[in-house]
């Protein structure tokens, strides 16, 4: 099985949740607080290594992850860290992340050791999964690997132009939710029919909609009906389920399922990393849904 190294942030997520968004210049009392794993990548790494699959984490990292239980949990999940970069005088990225009862989300993002990414240097890997980055290391790192997927979330707003269509051109798999590939198109000055001539697969993730593939035909994948407590983390275990499914050699539908399915664990408590299924459990899900995999 291939390994699929995971590129983005390592980061402690802080939760908050919130009866609505509040207004500029106003105020709103916070229900609820807690401090999670997270950082897009170390989330997707973590899915993949509990669902069996080989990946590594591309990403700097503060003192405050040495030796850190965070440190341990991936560890023992089977996520390689040999390709951590520790740098001492940072903090580990942070992630203050609201969300309202409408499941509605803003994020603040604190880079600590993140914002050294346009500065290091880009290993040459076999199968590179972008996620929130430096737009600068991920232009590189399109440049280094052999198979690309790209899942440039809510970090769309720094990328230049220039700099998304440099990784698209060697994007094989584009992953996006219904906001994030129209703001795409927006940067790139394309219509989605021909960012879907330039990308083999754009997949489209839809909330509670489910998702839709395009490889060619279009695949629509429903989502699975679950009790969710919090969406953080959805698309990231999406993604890792997908990935996972493709190393297997599963066709693009089967991935999509198997995604939606992965997903849905995670939604069902709080924190990104607090229910990942392993390969068995998300099997038993997929087949009472989907039928033989």
């Amino acid at each position: 099985m291939k390994t699929i190294s995971v590129v983005g942030h390592v980061a402690f997520d802080n939760i908050f949740r919130v009866p609505k968004l509040p207004e500029a210049n106003t105020s709103i009392h916070i229900k609820e607080c807690e401090r999670f794993y997270g950082g897009g990548a170390a989330n997707t790494a973590a899915a993949i290594a509990r669902l069996g699959g080989n990946c590594e984490l591309i990403s700097p990292v503060g003192a405050d992850f040495a030796n850190s239980e965070y440190e341990s949990h991936l560890l023992k999940l089977g996520v390689k860290l040999n390709k951590l970069i520790r740098l001492n005088g940072e903090e580990t990225a942070k992630a203050y992340i609201f969300t309202d009862e409408k499941h509605n989300q803003v994020t603040y993002f604190f880079w600590g050791a993140s914002r050294h990414f346009p500065e290091l240097k880009t290993p040459k890997v076999e199968m590179a999964h972008l996620v929130t980055a430096s737009p600068k290391f991920n232009v590189r790192m399109a440049q280094s690997a052999d198979f690309i997927s790209f899942d440039p979330g809510q970090d769309l707003a720094m990328y230049s132009k220039k700099d998304l269509l440099s990784i698209l051109s060697k994007t094989n798999i584009l992953f996006a939710n219904r906001h994030e590939i129209q703001r795409i198109c927006k940067i790139i000055g394309k219509s989605f029919p021909d960012l879907k001539e330039e990308v083999e697969t754009v997949v489209i993730t839809y909330d509670a909609e489910g998702s839709k593939i395009y490889a060619g035909d279009v695949i629509e994948i429903p989502s699975l009906k679950v009790h969710s407590i919090d969406p953080t983390g959805a698309g990231d275990g999406y993604r890792a389920g997908f990935l996972v499914g493709l190393t297997k050699n599963y066709d693009m539908e089967m991935c999509g399922k198997i995604g939606t399915t992965v997903a849905s664990f995670i939604v069902e408590q709080k924190g990104c990393q607090t229910k990942l299924p392993d390969w068995k459990q998300m099997k038993e899900r997929y087949e009472r849904v989907f039928g033989e995999l």
